[in-house]
């Protein structure tokens, strides 16, 4: 039987791709593309030319039957999206879903998200961890950060350049300004950087200087008394 095949594409580097990728976007019958142009500029660069549609969150209420019905006529369909792994923060969670209400085998291949990196370069405690995402950006922000003030485990969250000052002070002021963090940006790229220290720290840092690329923070969870 044909099955869904999750692909996870670089987070900066291109060099971060996987022959296994590779050779599956190559040889499944469609990609379900988050942005065509994004992926049509990886595609290009590793020569691949398997057709692609559009499935992103604005459709894919609208799209998912019609991918289960190709797959269950034969096809292979291949679902990336713009960097690392689909469903992570990105679209992808509805369909694996429905392929798999539908008896569609899934299979998802190992590779980038930018969350692993993020922590084991922090330098804070990763053998017990929470991911967050990205924090609501106006209802239930509040609410859904003072739920953090016990959390003893290592805390991930995503976040936009344009927040990212916001969001330190937020969470300096439930956790403390002297609660350890560290900041990833641009993982992979050419000007990646990853900055530790207290809370306090951090938002100085940020907010003296204009942040660009996508982000990473991660929060020191509670001591234990």
């Amino acid at each position: 039987m044909s099955k869904l095949y999750i692909v996870p594409t670089p987070i900066g580097n291109l060099e971060d791709m996987t022959f296994r990728a590779i050779r599956i976007l190559k040889e499944a019958s469609f990609i379900l593309a988050e942005d065509t142009r994004t992926t049509g500029f990886l595609l290009k660069h590793y020569e691949i030319s398997t057709r692609m549609m559009s499935h992103h969150k604005f459709n894919e209420h609208t799209t998912v039957e019609k991918v289960v019905e190709r797959i269950q006529a034969g096809e292979d369909a291949a679902l990336v999206s713009d960097a690392g792994t689909p469903a992570i923060s990105d679209p992808g969670y509805l369909v694996v879903r429905h392929c798999i209400d539908a008896g569609i085998d899934v299979e998802c291949l190992p590779g980038a998200t930018a969350f692993v990196p993020a922590l084991v370069n922090s330098g804070l405690p990763n053998d017990r961890f929470c991911f967050e995402g990205f924090l609501p950006p106006k209802k239930g922000r509040k609410t859904r950060l003072e739920s953090f003030a016990e959390e003893t485990r290592s805390m991930i969250f995503y976040e936009s350049p344009y927040r990212l000052v916001k969001t330190l002070t937020q969470l300096s002021e439930v956790l403390g300004e002297d609660r350890e963090a560290s900041v990833s940006r641009e993982i992979s790229k050419l000007y990646e950087e990853n900055k530790r220290g207290p809370l306090s720290e951090l938002i100085q840092y940020f907010g003296s200087k204009t942040v660009k690329g996508e982000i990473v923070i991660v929060v020191d969870g509670m001591k234990k008394k």
